[in-house]
């Protein structure tokens, strides 16, 4: 009562200031004082809705927000958003610049185009993965006078008309994604080109667009990104647009174009001199020497991504010699990256964060030694199936790179127990991918435990030497955990599972194919670890009803689920899709105690609000085609295995 009192006395303006000094976690500020309340309330500027019948409260408690996040909330359909705007003066939408509808797949386009009319100020919208827009939505999101940021990945439908619309519409657009659009062609990207002047971040990957595209683009004078992944039309003529086009060009991608060469990448880079990313993977055959001499010319050079090209130690030795500027350098599966290659690259690239050794098999301690004493402010390190590393270059990293915070070692064979006795010096590490590293034991996890205590992230996939002592480190040492995969890990038992439900923070758990856990394991994460989200069971056939029935009634915060191949009766797997309200992916593939009706009675549960269900394909012609029918009607993608 003390506290309360003081803070009384105080402004609005110092509670204000006090406020953005607590930290993202107010709510038990919130919760113990009004005053926090009450200006928290008019000052907080964005929101995301996780479940449903909390959104007209929110809505009408926080009426000065900004940005309303929609993704990750289930059933937003036509009706609710009639409702949404119904409700007293709906002034929330008055101040309204960013609206997130990813996955919004109920939503069609009269209920999109109300509440687009009805927020005046709308500077950004998201409605990627809604896989059923076409037109009509597109034309519902033209409405939006005042677009400057606009996501449409995976909006399958829509066409050049579609398109056409937004661009005359929205001619203020800043940054356009069209990812996955497959529908859209040259035509609709020329009148974009012609009407959306102001673009300044492009993306067309996977369209079937030609060079033709490439000419209208090359008109966009204040374009700074450009990426068409997977153009598999586009051709060096196509690029040779870019050369005299887009004079502030900052970064290009042209991963998986199968028709670009070195040569439309020369002159690219020929005719932007201030270029800072560049992303070449997987569309060239070699890295040619006359490209990597380009790169000479290239001052500003920050980020280089060449996965799965064919490489030379003398091209390295280029790269180090001509990029002083690189911070980024990714070599994913290259074929011709050698110790040698590496030793030579690195003295010149001593600013490098981010690394990407991936399927560099050739590489070994020797080259991974080399990275500690150059790269002493490396951030990232990719090493996946690397497997000549050993403890030795370990040692090394934990010596010089104090700041590492992410390291890939899934598949290095090399790496036991003392190279994570070593490794766990990087005290900073926050995302550690351990997977198939069949040599490390408990011993070595308590090392990492002891020592990472900021450790966000761990894949333990398939250590198979991993048991219940290990977690029992883990957990009392790394109590931030929001990831874990421990699949495949058989030695842990029900009392891994009781030390697992220590971490309050977990959100994603994966323990597919673990056989010794039971029902009685998985009561235990259910009722301790309230923030999970996303769970993997498949395989964990020890886990019956009892266990299936905790998750039901405490895990209400679960929005992924794998239960294929588990043992689940038709009673409890419809009591458990149906009060699990923020449920939007399940994975219920081979459930062998659910009949064909209890399997049916389930899905009519969750629909409406359910968004991916995986199923056996041979159900397929068993199930309702009604029910089938008015679940796609809803926005539910049905995949059949």
């Amino acid at each position: 009562m003390l506290s309360e009192s003081v803070l009384c006395h105080l402004t609005e303006d110092l509670l204000i200031r006090l406020l953005e000094k607590l930290g993202p976690d107010r709510k038990p500020w919130r919760l113990v004082c009004k005053d926090f309340l009450r200006v928290e309330s008019v000052t907080r500027k964005s929101i995301r809705i996780l479940r449903i019948e909390f959104l007209l409260g929110l809505l009408e408690k926080f009426c000065n927000i900004e940005t309303l996040d929609l993704s990750l909330c289930p059933r937003i359909e036509d009706g609710i958003v009639s409702v949404m705007l119904s409700q007293g003066s709906a002034s929330w939408t008055r101040g309204l610049k960013r609206l997130v509808l990813s996955r919004a797949t109920g939503l069609g386009h009269a209920g999109l185009e109300i509440l687009i009319r009805a927020c005046p100020m709308l500077e950004a919208v998201d409605v990627s993965h809604c896989w059923g827009y076409g037109d009509r939505e597109a034309a519902a999101l033209s409405c939006a006078a005042r677009l400057r940021e606009l996501s449409m990945d995976k909006c399958l439908g829509v066409t050049d008309i579609g398109l056409a619309k937004i661009a005359v519409g929205c001619e203020k657009l800043e940054r356009l994604s069209l990812k996955w659009c497959l529908e859209i062609s040259d035509m609709g990207i020329d009148l974009l080109c012609k009407k959306c002047l102001d673009l300044k971040f492009l993306d067309v990957s996977y369209l079937k667009v030609t060079g033709e595209s490439l000419r209208s683009i090359a008109s966009l004078s204040k374009l700074e990104v450009f990426v068409m992944v997977g153009c598999s039309l586009v051709d060096d003529v196509g690029l040779r647009f870019l050369e005299k086009g887009c004079p502030l060009l900052k970064a290009i991608d042209v991963s998986r174009c199968d028709c670009v060469s070195s040569s439309g990448l020369i002159s690219v880079i020929s005719g932007h001199g201030d270029l800072e990313q560049l992303d070449a993977g997987y569309c060239l055959s070699e890295l040619s020497a006359p490209l990597v001499k380009c790169l000479e010319n290239l001052k500003q050079l920050r980020i280089i991504r060449i996965d799965g090209v064919r490489v030379s130690d003398f091209i390295l030795q280029t790269i180090g010699t001509n990029c002083k500027s690189l911070v980024e350098l990714g070599l994913s599966k290259c074929v011709g990256v050698t110790n040698k290659g590496i030793i030579q690259l690195l003295p010149g690239c001593g600013n490098l964060k981010v690394l990407d050794l991936t399927c560099c098999r050739f590489i070994s301690d020797a080259a991974i030694s080399t990275i500690g004493d150059y790269c002493p402010d490396l951030v990232c390190l990719k090493l996946e199936s690397c497997d000549m590393v050993t403890e030795k270059c370990l040692y090394q990293l934990g010596l010089n790179c104090s700041l590492l915070e992410e390291l890939d070692l899934t598949d290095c064979s090399g790496v036991d127990d003392i190279a994570l006795r070593y490794l766990s010096r990087c005290s900073e590490l926050v995302r550690l991918k351990l997977g198939l590293c069949t040599n490390i034991s408990d011993i070595g996890l308590a090392h990492i435990a002891c020592n990472c205590t900021n450790m966000t992230e761990l894949d333990l996939y398939r250590c198979v030497r991993i048991g219940d002592d290990g977690l029992a480190a883990l957990t009392s040492g790394c109590k931030r955990l929001t990831k874990l995969n421990m699949s495949y890990c058989n030695r842990i038992t029900d009392r891994g599972m009781e030390y697992i439900s220590h971490l309050g923070e977990l959100s994603d758990l994966e323990l597919r194919g673990l056989s010794n856990i039971t029902s009685i394991g998985i009561r235990s994460v259910a009722m301790s670890c309230q923030r999970l989200a996303d769970l993997d069971l498949k395989h964990c056939e020890k886990i019956d009803d009892s266990g299936f029935w905790a998750l039901a009634f405490y895990s209400q915060n679960l929005r992924q689920i794998n239960m294929s191949y588990c043992i689940v009766s038709d009673v409890v797997l419809c009591f458990l899709m149906g009060n699990l309200k923020r449920l939007q992916d399940s994975k219920l593939v081979c459930l062998p105690k659910v009949t064909v009706k209890g399997l049916e009675v389930a899905l009519r549960a969750c629909c409406g609000r359910i968004k991916k269900v995986k199923l056996q394909r041979s159900l397929r012609f068993l199930l309702s085609s009604e029910m089938l029918e008015t679940m796609h009607a809803r926005g539910c993608k049905i995949r059949w295995d």
